[in-house]
């Protein structure tokens, strides 16, 4: 996935409860958003809101360490357009390294729906790379194929404590989101961010698993688990 991004029309709030032992406190159940309302979707593959630019050109650099190893990804939005299920998408490369070493190159694909301009993500095409190779194209998935649909990846209207899903692929990728806050401070590398999202994302297919990112406005992503924006800039269309 993006590294494994609320119109009120588009999404709607779902809450639950699960039952206890006996006597004890009913336990909130959660819930993720599935399913939103697209047919009124005028679609782009340019365009932005506060906390996503998809604009040809628009790249982030983060750096950080992993264990022992130094990682090192770059997120560039291409000048080249995908078309799935009857809309034009825009790819993105994600392009990972750990002690520069290359192990990850994906072309991620996304759409904007005007006139709200909420960000769905489309799917991803993977290239896992071992010894200068690629080895694998595990997490690979697109949307209209084998059941796979698209998901809501960032919504122009960020609703706090809001839940969705921004990966539908059953079995191959489910990542879900939940807006934990939107008042977070954060000093990076390319400055310091103020009233930004922080959101922390987890999977069915890995119930253990889970990892925070943090939204900046006007810029988008700044941190990605360890890893924090140390550049951001528009490099030209042609750039990469």
């Amino acid at each position: 996935m993006f590294r494994t991004l609320l119109a009120a029309g588009l999404l709607a709030g779902l809450g639950g409860a699960a039952g206890g032992a006996p006597g004890a406190p009913a336990k909130a159940a959660k819930y993720w958003t599935d399913r939103f309302h697209t047919p009124a979707c005028v679609w782009s593959s340019t365009g932005k809101n506060d906390f996503f630019i998809l604009e040809p050109g628009d790249q982030a650099t983060f750096e950080g360490r992993e264990g022992k190893k130094a990682v090192t990804l770059v997120i560039t939005v291409l000048d080249e357009t995908k078309r799935i299920g009857g809309v034009e998408t825009r790819v993105v490369e994600e392009r990972e390294t750990h002690d520069g070493r290359l192990v990850e190159v994906s072309r991620n694909y996304f759409a904007v729906c005007g006139p709200t301009n909420d960000v769905f993500y489309f799917g991803e095409d993977v290239d896992l790379y071992r010894n200068g190779k690629v080895e694998s194209h595990e997490g690979s998935w697109l949307a209209e194929k084998d059941g796979a649909r698209p998901g809501l990846f960032m919504p122009s209207r960020t609703l706090l404590g809001s839940r969705f899903y921004q990966e539908m692929a059953p079995g191959v990728a489910m990542d879900r989101v939940e807006i934990e806050s939107d008042n977070e401070t954060l000093k990076t590398p390319a400055g310091e961010f103020r009233e930004c999202l922080r959101t922390k994302e987890t999977t069915p297919l890995e119930p253990d698993a889970n990892d925070y990112k943090i939204y900046a406005r006007g810029v988008g992503m700044i941190s990605d688990g360890g890893l924090l924006i140390s550049k951001h800039a528009n490099i030209g269309a042609g750039g990469r």
